[in-house]
């Protein structure tokens, strides 16, 4: 990641003391892990992917979707209904470390590098 105040952490993995504040990037919570334990300071539900992308790309069992589910995402996230969410997610990294948490197996083909990109590019373009 080109922005060294910004890391992605899987929810399982145990919080680091500079990980700043702890942004939950997932619309569902994870499964079986306590709010405690998760320590997660903000929950950005409208940065996730909607719940008919989200079906949508978890459908696909072949693997073959990831590149339309970006073009996808990419347009969900420049939509004003995510806007007041990267908003907040700009000012907090321009505050200090956050790090992205998440649930998912395969990060790098996930949502999240996506959203990685797009909160780089807004800080550049600011």
């Amino acid at each position: 990641m080109g922005n060294s105040s910004l890391r992605v952490r899987r929810v399982y993995d145990p919080q680091e003391d500079g990980d700043g504040t702890r942004v939950l990037v997932d619309r569902l919570w994870p499964r079986g892990v306590a709010k405690e334990r998760a320590a997660i300071d903000r929950w950005l539900k409208d940065l996730t992917p909607t719940n008919e992308l989200r079906s949508w790309y978890h459908e696909d069992r072949t693997g073959t979707r990831y590149d339309e589910f970006v073009d996808r995402y990419r347009a969900e996230l420049a939509g004003p209904s995510c806007a007041a969410a990267v908003e907040e997610l700009v000012e907090l990294v321009r505050g200090g470390p956050v790090t992205l948490v998440t649930a998912v197996k395969d990060v790098p083909r996930s949502h999240v590098p996506v959203l990685v990109e797009h909160v780089e590019h807004e800080l550049r373009r600011r």
